[in-house]
């Protein structure tokens, strides 16, 4: 392994981290890339890290939907019944999933805002994901998603199809525009 050879890739953990062996040194996880906010430039690619510090943070400390910068040497698979691994070195949070943050509290409130209403009500058997770099929580029993954004800004509730859902993300932007009053 060359210096040269090592490559940092930004993206989203896909789903909780699975230890590569029975005393948790090695861990296994998926990063979910996009270079672009389009869902059809996203891919997945499979990470591995036998960093016993790395993998104990991987395993016990990050969570789906966090932002990462990892970096490490990509593996191409030497026989078809292989796939291609990135072999993570080094691993830094960029922001964590915003449905993982606590609401900040606000002593002078006299009730909850709007996003913690909506985070304190996801019921239970929906998916967390991601829309680009927004975060969505789809429920399938009342075929809806939520939406906030990469900050953690509540934008919305639609309608559980990806173009109700960009429309949603489309107006919270135009509404949010720079310059804008």
């Amino acid at each position: 392994m060359r210096p040269g050879e090592a490559i940092a890739l930004d993206g989203f953990l896909d789903e909780d981290a699975a230890p590569g062996d029975v005393h948790e040194t090695t861990a296994r996880f998926r990063l979910t890339v996009s270079p672009t906010d389009d869902l059809t430039d996203e891919t997945t690619l499979a990470c591995v890290t036998s960093d016993p510090l790395l993998a104990r943070a991987v395993l016990h400390e990050l969570c789906q939907g966090d932002r990462l910068r990892v970096t490490g040497y990509l593996r191409l698979p030497r026989t078809p019944d292989q796939a291609v691994r990135l072999h993570v070195h080094r691993i830094e949070v960029l922001a964590t999933a915003p449905l993982q943050k606590p609401p900040d509290p606000d002593p002078g409130a006299g009730s909850a805002g709007p996003a913690d209403t909506e985070a304190a009500a996801l019921p239970d058997g929906g998916l967390l994901g991601r829309h680009g770099t927004y975060a969505t929580y789809r429920d399938p029993g009342a075929g809806t998603a939520r939406v906030w954004s990469p900050t953690g800004i509540w934008v919305g509730t639609t309608t559980d199809t990806p173009a109700a859902i960009q429309a949603l993300i489309d107006a919270h932007q135009r509404r949010t525009a720079p310059g804008e009053p």
